[in-house]
């Protein structure tokens, strides 16, 4: 979560994609969103998650080789029937924890258990119970590894696959980055309150329309924000669906105190047909 476009010279000019995301400085999505938690207002808008512990029997850890030499891991709810389409689901900055694997499998179960949904580990099995150490695993993270989960993940998909992606806080932004990297193969991009890319030439090679869900009273990813990455996207002349709450940064946590129910299911019932638009079901 490395062949690109599915040959390793692509998979490697992918990889590099990514990676100059990470580092040019006025377009770095994922390492402007990782300073974020230098803030403390930031870090203190996430509460701790309360405690939970996944019961489904759906889903299976995998795991998958990824160019760089390390293998990467996920956990998957298999299509109940042999299918190229994937929803690549990322986590929120915790890590890939038990509510994200609930979340996966009630996405799975609502999209009919005709689409393959893999919860991408993009910490390496590391997963925060707390803001602190959450924050320090997403400003730890390596750009080159992130990249390199992402492309082994499309590989694993295969290079007839059909994918789109979701993710949360953290998972937000890498999303985006994921229907970046995957070129023709990305059916949508679903991202709640994660950094948008500012760069207009990475958004016009976009294949596929973006659904966006922000937070008005978001200190983060701020309603200027949201304004810039609309205005962006329409520059690169991409299709973007914005839907903004009269809430907080986490408001579709269910592990956040301040998680916000109705919002969270209005976003959701805008989610499932989306996706089922995206996969054609």
């Amino acid at each position: 979560m490395k062949t690109l476009s599915f040959f390793t010279i692509c998979l490697l000019t992918g990889l590099r994609v990514f990676s100059q995301t990470a580092s040019c400085c006025h377009t770095d999505a994922i390492t402007e969103f990782a300073t974020l938690a230098n803030r403390e207002d930031f870090r203190m808008a996430h509460k701790d998650p309360l405690p939970y512990v996944y019961q489904g029997t759906a889903g299976a850890d995998i795991t998958f080789p990824t160019t760089d030499g390390t293998p990467a891991h996920g956990f998957l709810f298999k299509a109940k029937k042999a299918s190229d389409k994937y929803l690549f689901v990322y986590q929120e900055w915790y890590g890939l924890n038990d509510y994200i694997k609930k979340q996966s499998e009630k996405l799975y179960n609502d999209l009919g258990g005709e689409v393959n949904v893999l919860a991408l580990d993009m910490y390496d099995q590391k997963v925060a119970t707390n803001r602190e150490d959450a924050a320090k695993l997403m400003q730890g993270a390596s750009r080159d590894r992130l990249g390199a989960i992402t492309q082994g993940a499309i590989q694993y998909a295969g290079k007839t696959a059909k994918i789109a992606s979701v993710g949360w806080c953290f998972g937000g932004g890498l999303s985006l980055q994921s229907g970046l990297l995957e070129g023709a193969q990305n059916a949508g991009v679903v991202m709640y309150y994660g950094m948008p890319e500012k760069d207009v030439s990475k958004l016009a090679t976009l294949q596929a329309p973006v659904l966006g869900f922000f937070a008005n009273k978001d200190k983060g990813i701020t309603p200027q924000t949201v304004d810039e990455f609309e205005k962006n996207m329409k520059a690169a002349g991409k299709t973007l669906t914005v839907k903004r709450y009269d809430a907080d940064h986490g408001f579709a946590n269910p592990s956040n105190p301040i998680f916000d129910s109705a919002a969270t299911a209005d976003a959701y019932g805008l989610v499932v047909p989306f996706l089922k638009k995206a996969f054609g079901l």
